[in-house]
């Protein structure tokens, strides 16, 4: 009896690796993909400019950028009128100053993430974005000037540098924008 004890945990976990060695991880995994690049097509909000683009990445972009809450601190008001879900009324975005930026977190505001006339994000190369997602240090700040207070740049940096090409890629699919204006601070 003793030595069946013993042999059940070893040919458990040899039944185990089989298992997991015979999981076809990729196909999930682009599976899963798919899904999110689908996903992300149903959830933009506004037209893209899909010239010259990777389409999957503009898509799995969406996806994480319109699930990922940056709407609610780029887009000021996020939401159209009638149209706040946290006020039980059917979401409609705000498209009109869709990720232009201009909501106040006391005295710092958030960023124009549309694209610029060379079509770069935030006005920055994919580098420099992946660097501020990374380190939360603007580049065009002065030097010695502390990280992002109000961006959870510790999160977005966690995320592959795929994640972070395919959020650059449909922020630069976007409608570029002016600077939304912030409202005048509070008292």
């Amino acid at each position: 009896m003793k030595q069946s004890i013993a042999v059940r945990p070893a040919a458990l976990a040899i039944a185990a690796a089989i298992a997991i060695a015979a999981y076809p991880l990729t196909s999930s995994a682009d599976g899963d993909s798919q899904s999110q690049i689908q996903r992300g097509y149903q959830i933009n909000p506004v037209p893209l400019n899909l010239a010259g683009k990777n389409r999957a990445l503009v898509g799995l972009g969406s996806y994480i950028v319109n699930t990922g809450g940056c709407n609610d601190c780029h887009t000021s008001p996020s939401y159209a009128t009638g149209g706040n879900p946290f006020l039980g009324e059917p979401e409609q975005i705000n498209t009109a100053v869709f990720l232009a930026g201009g909501q106040r977190f006391g005295p710092f505001v958030s960023a124009n993430l549309t694209p610029d006339a060379l079509g770069h994000p935030a006005g920055l190369t994919f580098d420099e974005f992946k660097t501020l997602l990374r380190t939360g240090h603007d580049p065009d700040a002065a030097i010695g000037t502390p990280p992002l207070q109000v961006m959870p740049w510790p999160a977005f940096g966690k995320k592959t540098d795929r994640d972070l090409r395919a959020i650059y890629e449909y922020l630069s699919a976007i409608p570029s924008l002016p600077d939304n204006p912030p409202p005048p601070p509070g008292p």
